[in-house]
């Protein structure tokens, strides 16, 4: 789809911002293995990035998902992944179905200030045994007059540290797994919500990742998003976008990669000559790009499909499988070109290889995406 002058200015911004208030501080971020959410995320809400296609009454530019794509690339700028990652659980994957399907009261009782970046949010799906095998999740939410009972677990929750509320998909009925579940908004400061640990990772070190336990945590049922039982079909309509986000961030990343290594190989010397002058160095980088460019396309596609109104999932599917074999093969060729120096933890090019690894398992692993895409070809076996 055509990028309009008004996208440009939101790229600039972003670009703006994050070089002036984010980059130089991502070094000591990855060494506390923390960021401060709040700040980073106020100043976000001070420049309407949270919610560039969030409803206007609840403080969002009300814009198309374009302008929300647009920004999900740009983040790729960050010298990290953990910072955009964690910005993309608040704009793209712990709030879709609060926009969509929340009630006027919960949208303004937990949607507004994540889109001022007041609050900072998390999404509780992934448990112990059941990450992306999401039908198989047990924690439980059991009517208690007017209110959930939650008991049970949530597993490698980014922002879940520093989070305010965390959008928990739990079973609210003994039917089947797909029509027994339902997304409910859990404060976390509630009784009984505890970070049982921060856990420690092989990259994205400045997001702060946690595991929750719910012993007995009440919460009002008007907490609930949407329709009860329809968390299921909610989260895998959440997960497109989540998906998409995740696509176009590693484009990004990707193409950050790429340039980082021209401008090192193009002043490294050996052997007399600068190694980008080498041929097999500019046709392997070009060969990336290419591949960079191919993703690119594929992603925006299933953008415009979302801006239609369209069904994006085979897109937005493909376009996640794509982009973790894609960043992955980026990381891993621009590396080679480093030397030693890419592997030294202090290079931008080892950090860009530990952190882009996730793509590939984080929003459904790829076999999950190569399921997905093999029921669209009509050639699943049945079980």
């Amino acid at each position: 789809m055509q990028l309009t002058h008004e996208h440009e200015q939101l790229r600039a911004t972003v670009q703006r911002w994050i070089a002036e208030q984010v980059n130089p501080h991502v070094d000591q971020w990855e060494r506390d293995e923390i960021f401060p959410a709040h700040q980073v995320f106020g100043q976000l809400g001070q420049l309407g990035l949270l919610g560039l296609n969030k409803p206007e009454e609840n403080g969002g530019q009300g814009l198309d998902y374009s302008y929300a794509a647009v920004l999900a690339e740009t983040l790729g700028e960050i010298h990290c992944g953990g910072v955009p990652m964690a910005i993309g659980v608040q704009t793209d994957m712990c709030t879709p179905a609060l926009a969509e399907r929340g009630n006027p009261e919960l949208r303004a009782e937990f949607l507004a200030p994540a889109i001022s970046g007041e609050f900072v949010g998390c999404l509780g799906v992934s448990e112990v045994g059941s990450g992306s095998d999401v039908a198989s999740i047990r924690t439980t939410a059991r009517k208690d007059g007017g209110d959930y009972v939650i008991n049970g677990g949530k597993m490698w929750t980014t922002n879940g540290t520093q989070a305010d509320f965390c959008v928990v998909l739990a079973n609210t009925s003994e039917g089947a797994p797909h029509r027994n579940k339902s997304l409910i908004v859990v404060p976390m400061k509630t009784r009984g919500v505890t970070v049982a640990r921060k856990l420690r990772k092989m990259g994205m070190d400045s997001s702060d990742t946690a595991q929750l336990h719910f012993d007995d945590v009440r919460v009002p049922q008007r907490h609930r998003i949407g329709e009860e039982g329809m968390g299921f079909v909610y989260q895998m309509e959440q997960f497109q976008i989540e998906r998409l986000w995740g696509a176009l961030n590693a484009c990004g990343i990707a193409r950050r990669a790429i340039r980082e290594t021209i401008a090192y190989t193009g002043e490294r010397k050996a052997f007399g000559r600068a190694i980008l002058d080498n041929q097999w160095v500019h046709y392997k980088l070009a060969e990336l790009e290419a591949e960079v460019d191919a993703l690119h396309a594929l992603c925006w596609a299933g953008v415009e499909k979302v801006v239609l109104g369209q069904d994006a999932t085979r897109l937005a599917t493909a376009a996640k499988l794509k982009a973790g074999r894609v960043v992955r093969q980026v990381a891993d060729g621009c590396l080679q070109f480093w030397g030693g120096m890419g592997f030294m933890d202090e290079s931008p090019i080892s950090r860009i290889y530990r952190d882009t690894r996730l793509v590939s398992i984080g929003g459904g692993a790829d076999e999950v995406m190569l399921q997905i895409l093999c029921k669209f070809m009509g050639i699943l076996p049945k079980a």
